[in-house]
């Protein structure tokens, strides 16, 4: 009987003979598709580094996102229930990256963006590209030019409920066409996701929910435009609003508290509480003071807070008080959060949960 080869062990020349024929093999596909086609992980590694990252005006989100906030070249999804605050963090991270010296885009498909809401968070309205398509297959052509454009920092699709198709538009109310609006979207996933990847754009979609009928058990919450755009998304955020925050008996603003259910580039389920004013948006200083007192950076004693045994004030609202007068006091305050995570300092699962 013949001797089987042994096939488990390769010689020197074996191996140099293999390497050559794989070098052959990744030049011949450079040639054909492009420089940068196919790479060894570790050169790709060497020369993106971390995930580049837009910050969200929430540090207490940024922290539970893992890596500083919403992911470049990917893609995003935030949902929730009405007055969850959706549209809030969008334009707060549309906000971010105009700071950065980005440009940004909103598809209002609701059409129902507020300019002065979103002049009051922070964007500035003369640079922010917007849209307000007729139909979805038109907000996500809109999209897909930007973003093979290259140019774009961030979009913005507001929301994915009303992405309506061209033909539920034009056909009769009441007509039923079923599965129409999940197909646009996964078409739409498909087309997207390499642009995305290629153009560093950071693509956020706000969804609503809806639920879904004759479930007994579990959970039956589910989104809008069927299952492509959960499995696409390198994050899914899940806000809620959790209570008000009052001055007396006026109602000023509002809890919320969001989970990253889904994250690739980052550990999930970490939670992050935030406070979104009427006016101003998402609280920055609120997240400064619930981090710092969860780092031992703001000392918390009774009523109290201290920051280097100097008291800041009494009750959290009094903190922040402290920290919104003072904004040199306040980007001490980020900085030495930063500081301490960079370090290596564990990060609490829940992050930004409220102090009092």
């Amino acid at each position: 009987m013949a001797r089987k080869k042994d096939t488990a062990s390769l010689t020197d020349s074996d191996k140099d003979g293999r390497l050559q024929a794989v070098k052959i093999a990744m030049e011949q596909i450079q040639k054909q598709y492009g420089a940068g086609s196919i790479m060894r992980l570790g050169e790709n590694v060497k020369q993106t580094g971390q995930v580049p990252v837009i910050p969200t005006g929430s540090i207490a989100l940024d922290l539970a996102l893992g890596v500083g906030g919403i992911p470049r070249g990917r893609i995003s999804e935030v949902y929730g229930p009405e007055a969850s605050g959706k549209t809030t963090l969008a334009l707060h991270i549309i906000a971010e990256a105009q700071k950065m010296g980005g440009t940004a885009a909103f598809i209002d498909a609701e059409h129902a963006l507020d300019p002065q809401r979103a002049e009051s968070i922070g964007v500035k309205l003369d640079e922010l590209l917007i849209s307000q398509p007729d139909t979805g297959e038109q907000a996500l052509e809109i999209a897909e030019t930007l973003i093979r454009s290259g140019g774009v920092d961030v979009i913005v699709v507001d929301s994915v409920a009303a992405l309506v198709p061209k033909a539920e538009i034009e056909g009769e109310m009441g007509e039923s066409i079923i599965g129409l609006q999940a197909r646009l979207m996964s078409q739409a996933m498909r087309k997207l996701t390499g642009a995305i990847s290629r153009s560093k754009t950071a693509m956020i979609f706000t969804n609503q929910i809806r639920m879904k009928i004759g479930v007994m058990f579990g959970n039956p919450e589910t989104t809008s435009g069927g299952q492509a755009l959960k499995f696409y998304s390198s994050v899914r955020i899940d806000m809620r609003k959790i209570g008000n925050i009052q001055d007396g008996d006026k109602i000023i603003g509002s809890q919320h508290r969001v989970k990253v259910v889904k994250n690739k580039v980052a550990p999930p389920f970490r939670i992050a509480e935030l406070d979104i004013m009427n006016l101003g948006g998402i609280s920055k200083v609120g997240g400064l003071v619930d981090v710092g007192v969860e780092l031992g950076i703001i000392a918390k004693s009774g009523s109290f807070y201290r920051y280097k045994d100097k008291v800041m004030g009494q009750g959290r609202e009094g903190a922040k008080m402290a920290l919104d007068e003072n904004a040199k006091l306040a980007a001490e305050v980020e900085a030495e959060i930063w500081k301490r995570v960079k370090s290596g300092v564990e990060v609490p699962k829940e992050v930004g949960e409220k102090a009092e």
